[in-house]
């Protein structure tokens, strides 16, 4: 009795050794599986940091289904093949893409290259103002709804009447007459980006700086279209330096006299319109003291 007593309880401390082994082991081999990927990526990215530099070119022309034209400072221009994993309707006009140095193929496609401080102009949360919060200008929200809302969801009416869809508004009068609450209230009630931006912002010390930012606010607006660009401030834009200051500091010449908001139906400036793509909905609200600007 006392030696089948021994084996049984030899034979079950042996089980118990043989399960612990058994997670030990399956842990050994997660962890090697684990190991195993990391070397992988590694290895995948060695191979990737020993391969010869790219060419960073913009797209110009898109030449049938597997060559397009391609743009390479300060080489000139190129009509290079496509690679096989790249999809050809993402090769718009104006593009970054990677093209091999040493055959010139386009290998890849690369994100628009947008300034860190226009990028941090994007709303990410929208706004929780509505038309109801707003008295005495009704007339203005009727425009604005006539110009922004009908234009994005039915653009298809402009079309058929043969107009121009107008491409934004301009509100001016004193602070405190419920501009920003208005442009606020157009966010909330149509879905679509929405873009901040101070006019001073955009006034930079250097020649060149003003405009580079204006060129990639809106192309980060039409890759996030139907979008909405709020401008404030849009009398610093445009007006007299003064002589005294220095080359960033703008003054507005006019003083805020309006004596009540007003709402008037603008265009964008001829050399921003004619960029645009034809279906791109990009609409921007300008805010301004001056009655004349």
């Amino acid at each position: 009795m006392a030696l089948d007593t021994f084996f049984h309880n030899k034979i079950e401390s042996m089980k118990h050794d043989i399960l612990q082994g058994q997670a030990v082991l399956r842990r050994l081999e997660a962890q090697r599986n684990e190991y195993n990927s990391r070397v992988r990526l590694l290895r995948e990215e060695l191979g990737l940091l020993q391969q010869p530099g790219s060419y960073v070119g913009e797209v110009v022309k898109v030449m049938g289904t597997k060559k397009v034209l391609v743009k390479v400072h300060p080489e000139g221009k190129y009509v290079v093949d496509i690679a096989e994993s790249i999809d050809i309707a993402k090769l718009t006009p104006g593009k970054r893409v990677t093209l091999l140095s040493d055959s010139y193929r386009l290998s890849s496609l690369l994100p628009s290259s947008v300034d860190p401080l226009v990028s941090l102009m994007m709303v990410e949360k929208v706004p929780d103002s509505t038309y109801d919060m707003i008295g005495g200008l009704d007339e203005q929200i009727k425009q604005i709804k006539e110009v922004i809302e009908l234009g994005l969801k039915h653009p298809e009416l402009f079309e058929s009447l043969g107009i121009a869809q107008p491409k934004g508004v301009l509100l001016y009068g004193p602070p405190g007459t419920g501009k920003t609450l208005l442009a606020r209230a157009v966010a909330h009630h149509t879905d679509c980006r929405f873009i901040r931006v101070s006019g001073s912002e955009l006034v930079q010390k250097y020649i060149g700086e003003g405009s580079r930012m204006v060129r990639e606010l809106f192309v980060m607006a039409r890759e996030h279209a139907p979008s909405i660009i709020f401008m404030d401030e849009i009398d610093s834009i445009g007006s007299r330096a003064s002589r005294a200051a220095a080359a960033a500091t703008r003054k507005s010449s006019a003083p805020c006299s309006s004596s009540s908001t007003s709402s008037t139906v603008s265009s964008p400036p001829r050399a921003l319109k004619s960029s645009w793509p034809p279906t791109a909905s990009i609409f921007w609200i300008r805010l301004s003291c001056d009655p004349g600007g």
